[in-house]
C-alpha cells in the first residue's frame, strides 16, 4: 500500500477506501494485525524470521496501542501473535522511541515459556535499566526466580539480563545467583556466570573482592567444558589488566596447553595468547612446549597460525642461548631457533596467504614481510607465491613488490627482476614507482650475485629515456643515484645518457639526482657543464628547493674539476642563489660556499672540503633506512595491529590503553639445568622432532611384573599383597631368529643419538594396516607392548592421532642390536603405521629383513585386541 505525497487525501476521500485496507484516514495497520509488511510474511519470501514492517515510522497513539495489545497478551493464543507484538516493541526501542511507558506491562509479560518471548522482554529490561532504575527494581524477584528455573536456557538468560542490569542497588541481589551458577550442571549456564563476574567487578570492586571471585575464577579453568574455560581466562585478564593479565604458573600454563585441543577456534586464541608471557622452565619444557602447539599450524584459521608463531618465537626467545651465558657451546642460539622457527612455520604461512580473502592476504603479507626481514633467506625459494595477479587489489599489489626484493638471491633475482620489469610501465602510477624501487634495492644489497648489479644498472639507464612516462624516468634516475654510491663501478654505464636525461624529467626528485651525478662524476662526462649551464640560465623557473640545492652543490663540486668551463656560470649561480631568499638553506650554503672560495689561502684546501668521497657509501643500505630499532620493537608486539600499521602501539593508542606485557612465573620450581621437566598433564607428551635439536626425556627402566599370588583384588584396594597375575611374557624364543631382551633399557640422549643414525630410506615402513577398533588411551597399548619385550620411551595423544616412540632389544646371543619403532595410530579411520630403524645387531639384508618381519608380526599380536 502506497500513500500520496505530502499528506494530501486521496481522491474520494478517506471513506472511499475499500474495507479491510486499514484504520481511518489511510492508516498502517494495527501492531501484531495479520497484514504483511512489504518483506513479506514472517519466514516467507522477504527473509526468514525478517518483518521489515516492525522498522516502518511510528506515528502518534502507536506506542498506546501497544499498550493495549500488551494488556491482552495473557489471553492471546496465537503463539506466533505474541511474538509479533514483541517484535514490534523491540523495533521501537531500536528505532530509538521511548516505550519506556510499557514497562509494566513488559514485566506481566515475562510470564512465559517461550524462550524468544523471554529473551525479547529480558532485552526490554536491560536497555531501560540505566535510565529507569526504579522500573528496573520491579523485575529483579522476577530475573532472580529464573536464575532458578529448570530451563538451563531460561536460567542463563535470566543471569544475563540479571547481570546486564549494571545497577549498584542490583549487586546484593547478584552475588548469590552468581555463585550458585558457577556450580551449575549446564555449561551454558557456568560460562555466563563467568561473565557475569566480569559486570559485576565493574559495577562493584569491593563487592568483587569482598566475594572472592578472583579465586573461583582461577578455579573454573579446570572446568571440563572448553568455552567456560575460555571465558574465565578473558575475564582474569580484563580484571587482571593492571598487572599484565592473569597469573601463570607451570600447572595452569601445562593444563591448558594439555587441553587445546578441546577449545574452538576462538579458545584456541585466548589459549595461544598466553604462551608468549610465560617463561620456559628450561629449554626442554620449550620444546615441548612446541611440539605440543605443532598442530595448530595445520589448522585453517589465520589467527591461530600467527599466535602460534608468535609463541614459537617467544619460547625461542627465551630458551636460546645468548652471548655471555655460561651453557654448553653447542647449545642454539637465540638466532638459531628463530630461524628453524621460520622454517617450520614457512609452508602453512604461504599456504593461508594463497587461500585467504584479500584482506586476510593484506594482513598476513604484512607478518610475512616482518618475518623476511627477521630471517633473511628462509622465504626465497617461495617467491612465485609473491608475484603480483591480475586480479589482486592495488594494496596487495604493493605490499608483493615490495617483499619480492627482499628474496631477490643469486638463483632468484632473474625471475624477480624480470617480473618487476613487467610492472614498470603498469597504469598504477605507484605500482610503477615501487617496481623501479625494488628493482634499485635488488643491486643495491648485492643480492642478484655476479653481473646482476651491472644488469639492473642497464635496465635503469633504459628507463630514463622514456619520456611519456614521467614518474619512471624520475624513480630511475634516482635509483640509478644511490646505485652509484653504492658501485661506484658502474658510472661508465650510467654517464652517456644522463644530460639527456636531465633534459626530459620533470619531477624535482629525478632531477636533482640526474644534477647529483654529473656533478659527481662530470669529470668523465663531455656534455656535464653545458647540461648544468642551460639549468642555471633556468633558476628562475625552478620551483623545488632540492633541485636548487643539488644545483649549486653539482656546480661548485664540478668547478674544482673543470674550472674554465664553469668559472662563469659559477658565478652567476652564486648571485642567483645569495640573492634567493626562498629557501634558508640555500642562502646559507651559497654564501658558504662563495666565502670558502674567496678567502682560502690555498685551493686546494677548499678543493679537499668540496670533493671529498663522502659520498660513497660501504653498507647496502642508507642512513635514513636503517630501521633495525623498530623491527626490534615489533617483533615485540608481533600479531597485534603494530604490524600492520608499522608502528609502535603508543603511536595510536593512549598510554593508559595500552595492555602491559609481563612475562610469568619469575621463579620456577625446576632449575634450568635440571632433567627434562615432562609437559604432561593429561596423558599428552609428544616428542615429535618438528623443530630439529629436541631432546627426549629419559624413559624409567621397565618394571618387572610382581610374582602371581593367586589371590585378586577384587575391590581394588591396591594392596601389593592382593596384585593381579599379570601374564608371562611370551617366549621369542620359539621364534628362532629374534629374541628379545625383558630388561633393555635406553636413555633419551641414547634414543635419539641412535634414531639419527640410521637414515631415513634405510627404515622400514608400514603403512595403513587396518585396525579393529580405535585406541581411548595410551596406557593399553604400552602395557601390551611390554608384555612382548617392545617398551615405551615416549608417547602422545594428538587431535588426529596417538604416537608412540618404542625400542627393544635383542638378546645378546641373537645379536644385541636394537629396533627403535615409531608407530602412528589415526583416530579416523583406525589404522597403524610403523617405522623401523635396526641398529646393530644382525648385518645379513636377508636375515635383518626376516627379524623384522618377526618384530611386525610380534607387535601385531601384541596388539591383537586392536589388529586383526
Amino acid at each position: 500500500m502506497s500513500y500520496p505525497q505530502n499528506n494530501m487525501p486521496m481522491p474520494g476521500g478517506p471513506g472511499s477506501m475499500p474495507q479491510g485496507m486499514g484504520g481511518g484516514g489511510g492508516g498502517p495497520p494495527p501492531p501484531g494485525s495479520a497484514m504483511p509488511g512489504p518483506g513479506g510474511p514472517p519466514g516467507g519470501p522477504g527473509g526468514p524470521g525478517r518483518d521489515d514492517s516492525y522498522f516502518t515510522e511510528s506515528r502518534k497513539g502507536e506506542v498506546n496501542e501497544l499498550r493495549q495489545l500488551l494488556r491482552t497478551f495473557g489471553t492471546e493464543r496465537d503463539k506466533q501473535r505474541k511474538r509479533d507484538i514483541m517484535k514490534k516493541v523491540i523495533a521501537y526501542m531500536t528505532l530509538g522511541i521511548d516505550v519506556s511507558r510499557l514497562f509494566t506491562e513488559m514485566m506481566l509479560a515475562i510470564e512465559t515459556r517461550d524462550l524468544v518471548i523471554k529473551k525479547m522482554v529480558y532485552l526490554f529490561l536491560c536497555n531501560y535499566a540505566e535510565t529507569h532504575p526504579d522500573l528496573a527494581q520491579m523485575c529483579t524477584n522476577t530475573l532472580v526466580k529464573d536464575s532458578g528455573s529448570e530451563d538451563p536456557m531460561v536460567r542463563g538468560l535470566a543471569l544475563r539480563a540479571l547481570c546486564s542490569l549494571r545497577l549498584p542497588q542490583m549487586i546484593e541481589y547478584t552475588s548469590e545467583p552468581l555463585r550458585r551458577s558457577l556450580q551449575d550442571g549446564h555449561a551454558y549456564v557456568r560460562k555466563t556466570g563467568v561473565m557475569g563476574i566480569l559486570k559485576m567487578y565493574h559495577l562493584n570492586k569491593e563487592e568483587f573482592d569482598r566475594a572472592a571471585f578472583n579465586d573461583i575464577l582461577y578455579d573454573m579453568l579446570r572446568d571440563p567444558d572448553s568455552s567456560v574455560v575460555t571465558n574465565a581466562i578473558l575475564v582474569l585478564n580484563e580484571i587482571m589488566a593492571d598487572s599484565g593479565g592473569m597469573a601463570l604458573n607451570r600447572p595452569v600454563m601445562l593444563h591448558l596447553l594439555n587441553r587445546i585441543h578441546e577449545f574452538s577456534e576462538f579458545g584456541i586464541l585466548s589459549v595461544l595468547d598466553l604462551v608468549p608471557r610465560y617463561i620456559p622452565a628450561n629449554d626442554e619444557e620449550g620444546f615441548q612446549i612446541m611440539n605440543l602447539l605443532d598442530p595448530v599450524l595445520r589448522t585453517a584459521n589465520a589467527g591461530a597460525v600467527v599466535a602460534t608463531i608468535r609463541a614459537f618465537l617467544s619460547i625461542a626467545d627465551a630458551i636460546g642461548k645468548r652471548p655471555g651465558d655460561d651453557r654448553a657451546p653447542d647449545s642454539p642460539t637465540v638466532d638459531d631457533l628463530k630461524r628453524q622457527v621460520c622454517v617450520r612455520i614457512k609452508a602453512p604461512l604461504v599456504t593461508l596467504l594463497a587461500s585467504g580473502s584479500n584482506e586476510l592476504t593484506y594482513v598476513l603479507l604484512k607478518y610475512a614481510d616482518q618475518l623476511i626481514d627477521l630471517c633473511p633467506g628462509i622465504f626465497d625459494d617461495e617467491y612465485r607465491q609473491f608475484y603480483v595477479r591480475y586480479s589482486d587489489p592495488t594494496h596487495i599489489k604493493h605490499s608483493k613488490v615490495r617483499i619480492l626484493a627482499k628474496l631477490a638471491n643469486p638463483d632468484t633475482a632473474p625471475d624477480i627482476v624480470a617480473e618487476l620489469g613487467e610492472l614498470v610501465t603498469d597504469v598504477d602510477d605507484t605500482m610503477g614507482r615501487l617496481a623501479v624501487r625494488s628493482m634499485g634495492a635488488v643491486a643495491l644489497h648485492d643480492s642478484g650475485g655476479q653481473g646482476a648489479v651491472e644488469s639492473i644498472a642497464r635496465r635503469l639507464v633504459e628507463m630514463l629515456d622514456l619520456q611519456g612516462i614521467p614518474h619512471v624516468s624520475s624513480e630511475a634516475a634516482t635509483a640509478l643515484a644511490g646505485l652509484v654510491r653504492r658501485h661506484p663501478s658502474i658510472i661508465t654505464v650510467v654517464s652517456a645518457p644522463l644530460p639527456r636525461a636531465l633534459r626530459y624529467i620533470t619531477e624535482p626528485m629525478g632531477k636533482a639526482s640526474v644534477i647529483f651525478l654529473l656533478g659527481e662524476y662530470g669529470e668523465s662526462i663531455v656534455e656535464a657543464p653545458y647540461a648544468l649551464e642551460r639549468v642555471i640560465d633556468s633558476y628562475d623557473n625552478i620551483t623545488d628547493d632540492g633541485v636548487k640545492t643539488a644545483l649549486l652543490a653539482a656546480t661548485v663540486k664540478l668547478f674544482f674539476q673543470r674550472p674554465p668551463e664553469m668559472q662563469q656560470m659559477l658565478g652567476r649561480l652564486f648571485k642567483k642563489a645569495t640573492e634567493d631568499v626562498s629557501s634558508q638553506d640555500l642562502h646559507d650554503r651559497a654564501l658558504f660556499y662563495y666565502r670558502l672560495l674567496r678567502s682560502s689561502p690555498d685551493p686546494n684546501v677548499a678543493k679537499s672540503i668540496v670533493t671529498s668521497q663522502s659520498m660513497t657509501i660501504t653498507t647496502d643500505h642508507f642512513a635514513e633506512e636503517d630501521d633495525s630499532d623498530l623491527r626490534d620493537a615489533l617483533m615485540n608486539e608481533f600479531n597485534t595491529l603494530c604490524t600492520v600499521y608499522r608502528c609502535k602501539a603508543e603511536n595510536f593508542i593512549e598510554e593508559e590503553n595500552i595492555v602491559k606485557f609481563v612475562k610469568m612465573p619469575k621463579d620456577h620450581p625446576l632449575p634450568r639445568e635440571a632433567a627434562a621437566a615432562s609437559v604432561t598433564d593429561l596423558g599428552v607428551n609428544t616428542i615429535t622432532d618438528q623443530l630439529g635439536g629436541t631432546s627426549i626425556a629419559p624413559s624409567p627402566a621397565p618394571v618387572s611384573a610382581p610374582a602371581p599370588s593367586g589371590e585378586v583384588d577384587l575391590l581394588g584396594f591396591g594392596d601389593d599383597a592382593f596384585a593381579p597375575a599379570a601374564p608371562p611374557p611370551p617366549s621369542t624364543n620359539s621364534l628362532q631368529s629374534l629374541s628379545l631382551k625383558s630388561n633393555a633399557t635406553l636413555t633419551g640422549e641414547e634414543y635419539q643419538s641412535k634414531w639419527g643414525t640410521v637414515a631415513d630410506t634405510e627404515a622400514v615402513v608400514l603403512s595403513a594396516v587396518p585396525m579393529r577398533s580405535g585406541l581411548t588411551s595410551t596406557d593399553a597399548v604400552e602395557s601390551a607392548l611390554s608384555n612382548f619385550n617392545v617398551y615405551t620411551m615416549a608417547s602422545g595423544e594428538l587431535p588426529t592421532e596417538f604416537k608412540f616412540f618404542l625400542y627393544g632389544q635383542e638378546e645378546d646371543s641373537f645379536g644385541g642390536g636394537y629396533f627403535l619403532i615409531q608407530a602412528v595410530v589415526m583416530k579416523a579411520p583406525a589404522s597403524l603405521a610403523l617405522t623401523i630403524k635396526p641398529i646393530g645387531g644382525e648385518v645379513n639384508p636377508d636375515k635383518r629383513k626376516e627379524k623384522i618381519d618377526q618384530l611386525v608380526e610380534l607387535i601385531k599380536s601384541a596388539l591383537g585386541e586392536y589388529v586383526p
